[in-house]
């Protein structure tokens, strides 16, 4: 049974997933609606604008390959570009295919409940509204609900305070202030190089150390423009044929075949072309051999202690408890070198930890650390937290949070899970660990010709089946353990294990196999007749 909905789509989420999710809905005919509680289009990009934000990805692949009017008429600035100019590469693509009619920024969705008589999904709205759709995508990325610290004093604070997703959109500023900065992931590690320009004293607190890979941000000329718009297709299929979905040459040597000379210069010319190409490009076993693993972690250690010129400091900075790989590798700009200045100060909150915040400062032991600024850098509940920060209700009136909770992360493919019939997921859990723009194209075109396929063929939902969630969580697992990430990333805390949130499961948040692999499933999934998404019902295709 169906009844009257004001939408045949409704997406959560006017980041990359969201813009992607609309243009390939609306192309086969679908009314789609797309809802963000912010008040601007840009998903992640719009949300964090902290000092020295930008992509880890080189231009050319951390983009969409859909559009070619989009292709030929943006023209990128830099290698890896800024914050602010991936948000106005979002909004070019937001006016150029004319996304914005169909997108109500300002609208905060506060619980999604399936109607198992209609064959509907009633998305309620903060203002109090509701609106009913057949479908229902998340588009709410995977790195957008941010966590504070567990510190005792947290509020007594009484200087400024700052999460790095939560920036002043008019900036902030750290001139000649004495500035403290909790946090030293992706976001931590883009901030320190920036803030210590500005700070007074600024007192970075590091409890667990990164293996950091420097690159230069040079200018993209108008010469490499006009290469990536006449091999857009071909960059775009090297990176969607890639594990990592970048644009780069498989490794053809284990780090263990090669001597010690041969590894050194492969590490060496792949350090100075900077970023993923080291962790991508150098061998072929660094994430799948300990060994391999720690001959990256040695090289990279050495490297810290060439730049840093305290080499007590760089001891502090060298990771020593987990190997290459058992973190995500962040791309650095001039992030060791930071430590020269002599404003700068690392403090060791792994030997001695944080006992509280206070009213001035942040207390190490017995010492203060008197500070104008306070900001926090410590992650989001990644994969997860979006989903179940609020009620997506299913079947019997469970929800996804109450599922995941009571059975474990389960899916089909990170698309979509059972007991939530039309209810789809960009990025869901378990999807690649991978340079994001890749599978979230891949994925609304998967979901375009699924739903196409769905109305085609008259099939009122599409439903994981309980045996492809089974199967899709051991292969996950199977696939993780099959890397350093799982031993490496339970030292370290990783947050794709999800143990840098206290009480959260420890369960592969991504899938490790590789983007390539994970599109063979996706494929083969269709090729099918998508048997695997028709649970609860007899189809007849």
């Amino acid at each position: 049974m169906t009844s009257k909905r004001d939408y045949d789509a409704i997406v959560i989420g006017a980041g990359f997933s969201g813009l992607a999710m609309l243009h390939h809905l609306r192309e086969i005919g679908l009314s789609t609606l797309v809802v963000d509680g912010e008040d601007g289009v840009g998903g992640t990009w719009w949300v964090n604008r902290y000092p020295g934000v930008r992509t880890d990805s080189e231009y050319s692949y951390y983009s969409f390959s859909f559009s070619k009017e989009v292709r030929d008429e943006w023209t990128w600035t830099e290698r890896y570009p800024a914050g602010a100019e991936v948000l106005k590469y979002l909004n070019f693509v937001a006016d150029r295919l004319d996304l914005r009619k169909d997108i109500r920024l300002s609208t905060r969705v506060d619980k999604a409940v399936y109607d198992e008589d209609a064959n509907t999904w009633t998305v309620h709205l903060g203002d109090g509204s509701t609106l009913t759709t057949t479908y229902l995508v998340s588009g709410m990325g995977v790195l957008s609900q941010a966590i504070f610290p567990a510190i005792d004093g947290i509020d007594t604070f009484q200087g400024e305070k700052y999460h790095s997703s939560m920036w002043p959109r008019g900036g902030a500023d750290l001139t000649g202030k004495r500035v403290g900065l909790i946090g030293l992931g992706a976001s931590g590690i883009q901030m320190v190089p920036e803030i210590a320009k500005a700070a007074g004293d600024f007192y970075v607190f590091q409890r667990t150390p990164n293996f950091i890979v420097e690159t230069t941000n040079d200018p993209v000329t108008e010469e490499e423009m006009a290469y990536l718009r006449d091999h857009y297709d071909e960059i775009y299929e090297k990176a969607a044929n890639h594990p990592f979905g970048v644009a780069m040459e498989p490794a053809e040597h284990s780090a263990l075949e090669v001597s010690a000379e041969e590894r050194d210069r492969i590490f060496e010319s792949k350090w100075n072309e900077g970023g993923f190409h080291f962790a991508n490009e150098c061998f072929t076993d660094l994430a799948t051999s300990h060994e391999a693993s720690e001959l990256a972690s040695e090289f990279i250690r050495k490297k810290i202690h060439e730049i840093v010129e305290d080499q007590a400091v760089a001891d502090l900075l060298s990771p020593t408890t987990y190997s290459f790989n058992g973190k995500r590798v962040p791309t650095g700009h001039n992030y060791y070198a930071a430590f020269n200045k002599p404003n700068v100060h690392l403090i060791d909150v792994a030997s001695q930890p944080i006992s509280r915040i206070s009213e001035r400062g942040v207390v190490v032991g017995d010492t203060e650390y008197e500070l104008d600024v306070l900001i926090f850098a410590t992650g989001f509940d990644a994969m997860t937290g979006t989903l179940t920060n609020i009620d997506i209700v299913g079947r019997g009136g469970r929800t996804l949070r109450e599922k995941w909770l009571a059975d474990g992360l389960k899916s089909n493919l990170g698309i979509n899970a059972n007991g939530f019939p039309n209810f789809f997921m960009s990025l869901g859990p378990q999807t690649p660990y991978s340079n994001l723009p890749v599978p979230i194209q891949l994925g609304a075109q998967w979901l375009q010709r699924a739903i196409a396929w769905a109305r085609e063929n008259d099939v009122p939902f599409l439903e994981a089946t309980p045996e492809s969630e089974a199967w899709w969580m051991e292969e996950t697992e199977r696939a993780g353990k099959a890397t350093v990430m799982y031993s490496e990333g339970k030292k370290a805390k990783a947050w794709f294990l999800g143990d840098n949130l206290p009480g959260k499961p420890e369960e592969f948040q991504v899938y490790m196999g590789g983007g390539q692999v994970y599109q063979q499933f996706c494929r083969a999934a269709e090729a099918d007749g998508y048997r695997s998404f028709l649970a609860n019902q007899s189809v007849k295709a």
